[in-house]
C-alpha cells in the first residue's frame, strides 16, 4: 500500500491543506526561481506552458521549444481553426451519440418521451419511461462533459479550451434546471469558437442561445409582464459587475428591452402576427424574438434614452454593455485572477482594462497584454490549481501521449471535489480563487486522485467487455522532454521523499500530490 508519509511536506493527512498552501511561499513545479536550475529560461519556459495549457506533457513542451516564446504565445492566441486532435480522440469524440443529432432535434425528441411518459396511466410504467427520460439526458450532458475533457487532454488548441472553460463559467448555466442536458453541449459549442474573440460576440452568443434564455427565464419576459432574472444577472454578473454604477431601475429597464427574446424548438408553429409586426418577427435555430411579446415603449437605461426597436434595440444595447468601462475592468480583473493571482496587482487590471477598451472587447489582445506585463510573469507556478486544472494536469502528465477511453473518473473525480462540469447552480459559476478549492477534505480528495493515477488503477484506459485493464502510469517519468527540468523545479523536501520512494507507482503519487504540483 502507498505510504501517506508521501505527502511530501512532513505533516499529518488531516494538514494535507496547509501543508500544500505554504508551498506559496517557495517556487513551484517548473518555476524559473529555482535556485538549483540547471537552466532557468527553459524552467521559465515549462512554467509557462503550465500556465497557458491545461497542463504540462511533451506535445505542448515541444511545441514551445519549436518556436521563441512570442510565437508560441501567439499559436495560442490566434490558433489555427482546424487544429486537429489525435485521430484516437477524435473516432472518440466523433462516435459519442451526442454528436449524432443537432440540439433542436435532441430536444424535440427527449421532450415528446416527456411528454408521453406524463401521459401513462399504469405507475410502474410510467415511472419506467420517467426513468428513461432522466437516463438519456444524463448522456447527453456526460457526452458533452466528455468531449470538453478530450478536447482539453488532447487539442493542441490549449489556450482557446481553457478560455471556453473560462467563458462557460462566465456565462454559466446549470445542465439540471428543465431540459438543459440537452442544450450545454451545443452552448460551450457555441461559446468556443469566440472564446479568443471579441466579448460582445461572446455575451450575444450567449443572450440569444437557448441554454441561458431558459436558465435565467428570459422566455418568461414579456411586455407588462417583466420577469428581471437574467437582467439582472446580465448586468452584475456578465458585463458591468456588481459595482458597476447601475441601478435596481437600470435592471428593470433592460429587463424591459429584452422583452420578447424567447425559445422555439418547433413545438409551436410561429406567432400570428398582425401586418406591421411581422417584419420584426425573428426565428435563428431554437431562439425566438416574439415583437408581439415586446415592450416597444421607450426606455432609461444607464442615463440614455433607448427607444423601443424590437430585436435591433436587444443587440444595441448588448453591445453598449460589452463596450462600457465597467465591463472592460470587470472582464480584466476576472481573466487575472483566473490566470495570474487571487489578488491580482491593480496596474495589470489596469493595462488589461485598457486594452480590452482599445480593442473593441478583444480577449486575445486583453490576453497578450497580460502575458507581456511583469506582474504575469512573478506569478508563474504559484497560481493554486482548482479542480479543473489538478484533475486534466494529473492526467496529461501521468498518460502523455496516451489517449484515454473513459472519462467516467475524471468526471467523478470532478464531482466529488465540488467542481462538476455544467454543475454549478447558481449563475455566478464556480469561484476562481485557491480559498475555494484547499480546505483538508479537498487536499484528502486529491491524495486518492494521486493514488488512483499514479498507481494505475484510475479505470481510464477500462473499455467494457471480459477483460478490462489499465495501462501503467508513467513509471519513472522517464521522458526525456521535461525528466531533468522536473526534478531540477522541486523543492528539497519532495525531492527526498520520492529518492526515498520503495517503488514508481509510490514515486508517481508523491508527485501528483507534492505541493509543487498544486499550483501552475
Amino acid at each position: 500500500m502507498l505510504r501517506r508519509r508521501g505527502l511530501i511536506a512532513g505533516a499529518a493527512f488531516g494538514s494535507i491543506g496547509s501543508a500544500l498552501l505554504a508551498g506559496c511561499a517557495t517556487p513551484g513545479l517548473f518555476s524559473s526561481r529555482s535556485s538549483s536550475s540547471p537552466d532557468a529560461a527553459d524552467l521559465g519556459g515549462l512554467a509557462l506552458v503550465n500556465r497557458v495549457t491545461w497542463g504540462v506533457d511533451s506535445a505542448a513542451v515541444a511545441a514551445l521549444r519549436r518556436m521563441p516564446r512570442r510565437d508560441y504565445l501567439e499559436s495560442q492566441l490566434y490558433p489555427a481553426p482546424d487544429a486537429a486532435l489525435p485521430p484516437a480522440a477524435q473516432a472518440q469524440i466523433d462516435a459519442l451519440p451526442l454528436l449524432q443529432k443537432q440540439m433542436d432535434a435532441w430536444v424535440q425528441e427527449t421532450e415528446q418521451r416527456r411528454r408521453d411518459a406524463q401521459g401513462i396511466v399504469d405507475d410502474e410504467a410510467k415511472k419506467t419511461a420517467q426513468q428513461t427520460y432522466q437516463q438519456d439526458m444524463n448522456r447527453l450532458a456526460r457526452d458533452a462533459a466528455s468531449r470538453m475533457l478530450l478536447r482539453a487532454l488532447y487539442s493542441p488548441n490549449q489556450l482557446q479550451e481553457q478560455m471556453t472553460w473560462f467563458w462557460f463559467n462566465h456565462f454559466n448555466v446549470h445542465q439540471y434546471k428543465s431540459n438543459l442536458r440537452a442544450m450545454v453541449g451545443d452552448y460551450e459549442d457555441r461559446l468556443r469558437p469566440l472564446a479568443l474573440g471579441r466579448f460582445r460576440d461572446l455575451l450575444i452568443a450567449s443572450a440569444t442561445h437557448a441554454a441561458m434564455i431558459r436558465y435565467l427565464d428570459n422566455e418568461q419576459n414579456a411586455a407588462n409582464r417583466i420577469n428581471e432574472n437574467y437582467a439582472r444577472e446580465v448586468m452584475e454578473l456578465h458585463t458591468l459587475g456588481v459595482d458597476g454604477g447601475y441601478s435596481q431601475k437600470d435592471v428593470q429597464e433592460l429587463a424591459r428591452v429584452l422583452t420578447g427574446l424567447g425559445i422555439n424548438f418547433g413545438e409551436r408553429p410561429a406567432p400570428n402576427l398582425r401586418p406591421d409586426l411581422q417584419p420584426r418577427y425573428r426565428r435563428q435555430g431554437a431562439t425566438e424574438f416574439n415583437p408581439q411579446r415586446h415592450d416597444f415603449g421607450d426606455k432609461m437605461l444607464l442615463g440614455e434614452r433607448v427607444a423601443g426597436r424590437g430585436w435591433d434595440e436587444i443587440m444595441d444595447q448588448l453591445t453598449r454593455l460589452a463596450r462600457h468601462p465597467a465591463t472592460a475592468r470587470h472582464i480584466a480583473a476576472k481573466l487575472a485572477v483566473y490566470f495570474v493571482s487571487d489578488t491580482p496587482e491593480p496596474a495589470l487590471v489596469d493595462r488589461m482594462a485598457r486594452a480590452f477598451t482599445a480593442s473593441d472587447g478583444d480577449i486575445a489582445l486583453t490576453l497578450k497584454a497580460m502575458f507581456n506585463a511583469p506582474e504575469f510573469d512573478t506569478t508563474l507556478s504559484r497560481k493554486f490549481k482548482d479542480p479543473m486544472h489538478y484533475v486534466v494536469s494529473a492526467v496529461r502528465l501521468a498518460y502523455d501521449g496516451k489517449t484515454i477511453v473513459n472519462t467516467a473518473p475524471m468526471l467523478g473525480w470532478l464531482n466529488r471535489m465540488g467542481q462538476g462540469l455544467y454543475n454549478r447552480q447558481t449563475p455566478d459559476g464556480y469561484p476562481l480563487d485557491a480559498g475555494a478549492w484547499s480546505s483538508s477534505g479537498q487536499m484528502g480528495t486529491r491524495f486518492e486522485i494521486a493514488r488512483a493515477i499514479g498507481g494505475g488503477s484510475a479505470g481510464l484506459f477500462r473499455t467494457e467487455g471480459p477483460t478490462p485493464v489499465d495501462r501503467p502510469a508513467f513509471p519513472q517519468l522517464s521522458n526525456a522532454l521535461y525528466h531533468g527540468a522536473l526534478n531540477a523545479s522541486l523543492g528539497e523536501r519532495t525531492r527526498t521523499a520520492l529518492d526515498g520512494a520503495t517503488s514508481p507507482q509510490e514515486w508517481n503519487v508523491l508527485l501528483l500530490s507534492s505541493p509543487e504540483f498544486q499550483y501552475r
